[in-house]
C-alpha cells in the first residue's frame, strides 16, 4: 500500500491556502509513490506539520518556520522513493 502524506494545519491561522499549495506540488510530484496528501485542520493552535503516515518530516513549531518546498519534495523523496531524481528541486 502506498504511503500517505498528512499536513495538519491551524485553521485559525488561515494556514488551508499554504497546506493546499504544498499538497498540489506533492501530488504533482509524486502521484505515482503516495496514495494522496490528506490535508487535517488541526485542533491545536499553530500547528503546521508534515507526516507520512507515522514518520514525522517537519514541525513548524520545531523549525521556527515553514518549510520551503524544495526542501519539502526532497523530505518526502527520502522515504518514499530515495532513488527519484528531482530535477530543479534536488540537492546541488
Amino acid at each position: 500500500m502506498k504511503p500517505i502524506i498528512t499536513i495538519e494545519y491551524c485553521p485559525k491561522c488561515r494556514w488551508m491556502l499554504r497546506a493546499a499549495y504544498m499538497a498540489q506540488e506533492l501530488l504533482s510530484t509524486f502521484e505515482e509513490e503516495v496514495e494522496g496528501v490528506l490535508l487535517k485542520p488541526s485542533e491545536y493552535a499553530g500547528r503546521y506539520t508534515i507526516s507520512i503516515d507515522q514518520i514525522s518530516l517537519f514541525d513548524r513549531k520545531e523549525m521556527g518556520r515553514f518549510p520551503e518546498i524544495k526542501e519539502l519534495k526532497q523530505l518526502v523523496r527520502d522515504v518514499v522513493n530515495p532513488e527519484k531524481d528531482l530535477g530543479h528541486s534536488d540537492r546541488k
